[in-house]
């Protein structure tokens, strides 16, 4: 088993979309968009909205569920430069856990709703995400708030 080239892992409830797709891919120089993610990896219409946009940015994309990534990102190919992305801190905890060579975490978009708080601009947490936050945080994962690449990094310490 290799180290496979992640560029990049990023939150955002989104996933794949223009500003991920597009901007943040060819800042950092990726060549696979890789989702990883449950429900994602199980619906064909948000796999086909996403991979039109990969298809702009001239990247290959992949959707895979969180065990896939953590069985199978180990055999990437030296040549792939993976952005991993996923929905939730949560989801970036499993991956860790589950052996997924990740260093650090840029949270991207977390959407609001009911039981959020603000953490900045684009950015609201509840009580789990805040404990899936502090577990990275022990795991030795450095993350930040950057919502696009030419934004300060707004590095996070343990809630």
């Amino acid at each position: 088993m290799s180290t496979p080239d992640i560029v990049l892992t990023r939150i955002d409830n989104r996933l794949v979309h223009g500003q991920v797709g597009v901007v943040w891919t060819s800042a950092i120089g990726a060549n696979l968009l890789l989702v990883a993610n449950d429900a994602a990896a199980k619906d064909e219409l948000q796999q086909e909205l996403m991979t039109a946009t990969a298809e702009t940015a001239g990247v290959g994309i992949r959707f895979w569920t969180l065990d896939k990534t953590i069985s199978t990102i180990h055999k990437a190919s030296a040549r792939q430069h993976i952005f991993l992305v996923v929905k939730t801190p949560a989801d970036v905890l499993t991956l860790v856990k589950g052996g997924v060579p990740i260093t650090e975490v840029n949270v991207g978009n977390m959407h609001y709703s009911d039981g959020k708080e603000q953490i900045s601009k684009k950015v609201y947490m509840d009580q789990a995400d805040k404990d899936a936050i502090n577990g990275l945080i022990d795991a030795g994962v450095k993350v930040y708030i950057k919502d696009v690449p030419e934004d300060k990094e707004q590095v996070l310490q343990k809630f």
